[in-house]
């Protein structure tokens, strides 16, 4: 299966374990990722430009999208922020044909046009929907048995449905759960799991961002999680990077390693955790790698 590879800022700046350990994973899951059809896309806004104006963020993603439809590529993306503002840009483009004609005069002076026929989709949903969860256990070299995952889908992957589709793919509410416990782990389920992480807030008011942290992260701890898995590298910058802060605010240590989703399943496919970057996180990975009989 080919997509047009729209990575994101994050996994390619903030976050490089996250475009790392998808490159690492997407071949033995038979994806082809392209990036060429994505090289010139902008950034999604990530919902804050879209705060301030939001006809300029839909133009900027329906420039994407032209591009991917130029490709003849299903558009592929690894970051649940993005994937929620460009559902949510789709759905305001796609159901107001006037609306969209409007964003085609700009898109116009690229000589570029979009016709309403793409859908941004989450590598997550993917694995579910055009891979097979059959075929993803088939590349299961080292089943997660015995550990015990938190799944953190943040704010964009979850809400608001409508434009997520969820009416017509149900199996999105729960596609993390669904993806660890393909991989042999134990879902711990905890409150925080679709609540915002923080980070939106973290130059406003950090510290409720860092009590939020605080929350999330000691919750999953508290009921036996030896590791976080979220789809969203926002997320794991505010869970991972500011965790120490929020361990004072919480007054106790928490120590929770925050991976990515490709991470998770690079490490049960039997990837070297160092080709995933897994050393690089400021919550060590030590414990969890070592539990494994691994080095990080």
């Amino acid at each position: 299966m080919k997509y047009a590879f729209y990575p994101g800022c994050v996994s390619r700046g903030a976050a490089p374990e996250l475009y790392a350990s998808t490159m690492e994973v997407a071949g033995r899951l038979g994806l082809e990722l392209d990036y060429e059809p994505m090289k010139t896309a902008s950034c999604t806004g990530s919902g804050v430009l879209q705060e301030k104006n939001q006809r300029l963020g839909d133009t900027l993603n329906a420039r994407t999208f032209a591009l991917a439809e130029q490709s003849g590529l299903p558009l592929l993306v690894i970051c649940s922020t993005c994937q929620g503002v460009m559902s949510q840009a789709n759905k305001r483009l796609t159901s107001d044909a006037d609306y969209l004609a409007s964003v085609n005069e700009d898109l116009a002076e690229e000589g570029l046009e979009y016709k309403g026929t793409v859908e941004p989709k989450h590598l997550m949903w993917a694995i579910i929907e055009d891979v097979g969860i059959d075929t993803l256990k088939a590349t299961v070299t080292r089943p997660l048995t015995g550990f015990k995952l938190a799944p953190f889908y943040g704010c964009y992957i979850v809400r608001p449905s409508s434009a997520l589709d969820f009416d017509d793919n149900p199996e999105r509410k729960d596609s993390l759960e669904r993806v660890i416990e393909a991989v042999g782990a134990e879902v711990v389920d905890f409150d925080g799991k679709n609540a915002c992480c923080g980070f939106p807030i973290l130059t406003i008011n950090q510290t409720a961002s860092l009590t939020m942290v605080a929350n999330h992260t000691g919750e999953a701890k508290h009921k036996g999680a030896m590791a976080m898995v979220t789809p969203c590298p926002l997320c794991h910058l505010n869970l991972d990077g500011y965790q120490p802060q929020a361990s004072k605010i919480r007054r106790q240590p928490i120590d929770l390693p925050i991976i990515h989703f490709p991470q998770m399943l690079g490490l049960a496919m039997g990837i070297d955790p160092q080709a995933m970057r897994l050393n690089k996180h400021i919550v060590s990975t030590t414990k969890l790698l070592s539990a494994m009989a691994l080095t990080p």
